[in-house]
């Protein structure tokens, strides 16, 4: 039978409820176990795709095509396993399964009320991602906070799985703050005394406290949670703040929440194995060199917005440890008639464009991929980025002056980046993106092959604008290769340059698909191209 572990919040949110998930799920692997992991998310959004970046963060996108809260990008950084449509759900995908079913008639004619009928959709989310998975064990998160109105329904129905599976079957994990006050220098415990109060009000007593706190918590500290909030001592964990996320999983291995959480579980204790995980950290502590990178993007205010990119290049930075320092470039600063291209881009030996949506700030990105163009930089463009790139080198080197998109300028005369309506791929901005994973053939002897070392591939899409076949001849006359392409609809996935040092842009986004012991090919080539191009500066 499966086993659900069920993780929730207190006291305040950012407290790293993913993070503590996705490690206890990484613990658990390393003991043999079959983990899968899933989120539910209190907003009325079905999902986050039409969410805005600078408000909400990255959208993460799974292999089936389903955009995402972007803790599943740490769930699968973490697990190292590909997700689905069950992972992220969302009190607006509950109710408006809960709404559909009522107007087809499957309640009979009853009064659809929030218990049962909101609850027992919740379970149901629960109880398929264990069936459809085969796994072990299911970790669930709930986003909020434990007293927050929007997620009662989602404590109510955890109530009731517990109450069904039985406390051999179901696990609690309360994270929680213990705040630090400087006055009186102490550590205060009544703030997750409340939470775990408001939790068990709601019938839920937790089985572990993972407390977030900016130092180990003594004896004393244990002993009085341990009191008040009605669980060992030795189920109380703490989760101490860390320069590197990655740290987390060793720190709570070293308090033993992985072998707690199988003994309640009356699961067989295997021994870890955490020697991947272990070099990793090793080399972490050992990245005594530093090299700067530009990401040039629309949304910088908020870096949550590029988060699975800083992640991807910093697992790139660990294989060669080298610790990457990121230029965060808002494009539109670049637009700047007077701008200094050489003097914001004195200290970076590689300049990355990442996606984005609609025409803000796009002429920046533009100077910035002419820049590296032009000064022979390693540059890497993603999604929109390879876009732009196609543009950028169809208008100052084939002397196609007008090229465009269709996404910036709807009757342009030249739609380098277009609809693609004859070849029926895309509809418009109103309609659907292309989502989750695709097939790319790689061509051989170029830069590409040399990264991925094979012909076929699969990786993730979230985009809606396609590279306008009718203008490839024209590319390669002047030098640009068309790297991969994705034969089923004959689309252009990957654009190069053999005359620069380090030039290639994916439709894709290839952040998706990294792993701290696993770095992305083409993350790992373009980190690589980065450091070597300040070596010989």
């Amino acid at each position: 039978m499966t086993k659900y572990v069920f993780v929730t919040g207190g006291v305040v949110s950012g407290l790293g409820k993913g993070i503590t998930a996705s490690s206890l799920a990484l613990l658990l692997k390393s003991r043999g176990y079959k983990v899968f992991m899933q989120k539910f998310d209190p907003y009325f959004n079905i999902d986050p795709g039409t969410m805005n970046p600078i408000q909400h963060g990255e959208v993460f996108v799974t292999q089936d095509g389903c955009e995402t809260d972007l803790d599943l990008g740490h769930y699968e950084r973490f697990i190292d396993e590909e997700l689905n449509y069950t992972s992220n759900i969302t009190s607006g995908k509950i109710y408006s399964s809960v709404i559909e079913k009522e107007r087809h008639g499957d309640y009979l004619g009853a009064t659809v009320q929030l218990v049962p009928h909101i609850t027992n959709e919740i379970k149901n989310k629960v109880y398929e991602a264990g069936i459809t998975s085969k796994a072990d064990i299911v970790i669930t998160e709930i986003g909020g906070t434990v007293g927050d109105i929007e997620s009662q329904a989602f404590i109510e129905s955890l109530r009731q799985i517990q109450y069904e599976k039985g406390p051999e079957n179901t696990c609690f994990v309360h994270t929680t703050l213990i705040p630090y006050i400087i006055g009186s220098n102490e550590l205060k415990t009544k703030p997750t005394q409340n939470s775990v109060k408001d939790l068990q009000n709601m019938g839920i007593r937790p089985n572990f406290l993972v407390c977030r706190t900016p130092f180990p918590t003594n004896d004393s500290i244990k002993s009085k949670l341990s009191l008040f909030c009605n669980l060992p001592k030795c189920n109380i964990i703490d989760c101490v703040d860390v320069t590197n996320i990655y740290e987390i999983p060793l720190n709570l291995h070293k308090q033993n929440i992985d072998e707690l959480v199988l003994k309640q579980f009356n699961l067989k204790e295997n021994k870890a194995d955490l020697k991947d995980w272990e070099d990793l950290i090793h080399r972490m502590d050992n990245s005594n060199d530093e090299v700067e990178i530009a990401l040039v993007g629309k949304y910088v205010e908020l870096h949550d917005a590029y988060l699975s990119v800083m992640e991807a290049l910093r697992h790139a930075g660990y294989k060669y440890h080298t610790k990457i320092k990121i230029n965060w470039i808002n494009s539109e600063s670049l637009e700047k008639e007077k701008i200094n291209l050489k003097e914001i881009f004195k200290n970076t030996k590689g300049i990355l464009v990442p996606g984005g949506f609609g025409n803000r700030g796009i002429n920046g990105k533009i100077k910035a991929i002419e820049y590296a163009r032009v000064n022979n930089i390693p540059f890497l463009g993603i999604c929109l980025g390879m876009q732009l790139a196609v543009i950028e080198f169809a208008r100052n080197v084939c002397g196609i002056s007008d090229a465009n998109s269709t996404e910036f300028e709807p009757l342009c005369e030249n739609p380098i980046i277009d609809l693609m309506s004859d070849q029926k791929t895309v509809i418009n901005m109103g309609g659907t993106l292309r989502l989750g994973n695709y097939n790319c053939k790689i061509k051989e002897n170029t830069l590409a092959y040399k990264d991925y070392k094979e012909k076929n591939i699969k990786e993730r899409h979230r985009h809606r604008y396609e590279f306008n076949n009718k203008y490839m001849s024209t590319l390669e006359n002047n030098g640009m290769v068309f790297s991969g392409i994705n034969e089923e609809s004959n689309l252009v996935e990957i654009i190069e340059l053999p005359s620069h040092v380090h030039f290639i842009a994916c439709q894709f986004h290839p952040e998706f698909k990294s792993r701290p012991t696993r770095p992305h090919p083409l993350f790992d080539s373009f980190v690589k191209a980065s450091i070597d191009h300040k070596i010989k500066k």
